[in-house]
Parts: structure tokens; sequence; C-alpha cells
């Protein structure tokens, strides 16, 4: 089994490969997204900052990442000059318990480290309970509470070995 950049194997279903949103997938992030985030809106008090993103230009700059076909799940990350920010994960609630959210974990690990990155950022709602528990099994580290206008944030982040 050879492993690429993605973080996939070379025998990996197509439908489970990680790969650059083009255009065409402008809609399907949004519902994908608008899916993950909205069961969030009535526990947080607003809308999740997903929900409001220009998913179109995040794509156009090479900021989306989606796999699934139908798309299923997506990533929206930004290289910084010494971190990978993790902008917003998302998954289909339909895809759930299926290890989308493993692979494209995965995949934002590889991608750092494949652009020489040494740690991996990202932040999340303070009333996001559930994300409380799966960051720091995947190996992220709470850095800060911070609040940011109407939102309560969780800042983490996981350090990569080269």
């Amino acid at each position: 089994m050879t492993k690429t950049p993605e973080g996939a194997t070379a025998d990996t279903p197509y439908e489970a490969r990680i790969r650059p949103a083009v255009a065409a997938d402008t809609a399907a992030v949004q519902a994908v997204t608008d899916a993950a985030y909205r069961p969030y809106i009535e526990r947080i008090g607003v809308v999740p900052r997903p929900m409001e993103a220009d998913h179109a230009a995040d794509i156009t700059a090479g900021r989306v990442f989606v796999t699934g076909e139908p798309v299923t799940g997506l990533v929206v990350i930004e290289a910084h000059e010494d971190h990978l920010f993790l902008d917003s994960i998302a998954v289909h609630p339909d895809a759930h318990g299926q290890g989308v959210g493993r692979r494209l974990l995965a995949f934002v690990d590889a991608r750092a480290r494949a652009l020489g990155l040494p740690e991996v950022r990202l932040y999340t709602n303070a009333l996001m309970w559930e994300n409380q528990k799966i960051y720091p099994k995947y190996g992220y580290e709470l850095v800060e509470r911070r609040v940011d206008g109407p939102y309560d944030r969780l800042h983490y982040r996981k350090r990569l070995e080269p």
C-alpha cells in the first residue's frame, strides 16, 4: 500500500479520496457545511462562522478540499508562515461514523508536513462540546480560550513530528 501526499492510500476508493474543490463543488460545500453546523445555531445562539463563509472565494484560493462523490466532507485550510490553520472541518451528518472526519484530519496533518509546517492550529466554539472530546484524541492540545465578538472560542494546536 503506497501512501499518497493526501494521506490516502493508492488503493483508496475514489469516493474516499480527498481532492481540491473546484467551482462546481461550491453548492455541495455550502450544503455540507450547513448540514454539519446547523445543529449548533440554537446551542451557541449565533450562526457558526463557517456557514457564512465565502465558499466560492475559498475554493478559488485553493483552501477547500473535499471527499466523497457526492461530497460528504470537507476541510478549509490556510497556510501561514509557521502553521497550517484548519479554518473549518465539516462532515455531513449522513456520513458520521464512517471515518470521514478521521481521514480529513489525517489529510490536514499530511498537508502541513508537505508544506514544511510544524503544526496545525484550529479553534472551535466553547459550546461545541463534542469537539472538545474529539480534537485531543487526534493529538490537539488546548492553548487558550478567547472571546471574539459573539464567539467564545477554544484554540487548539497540534505539533507535528517531521
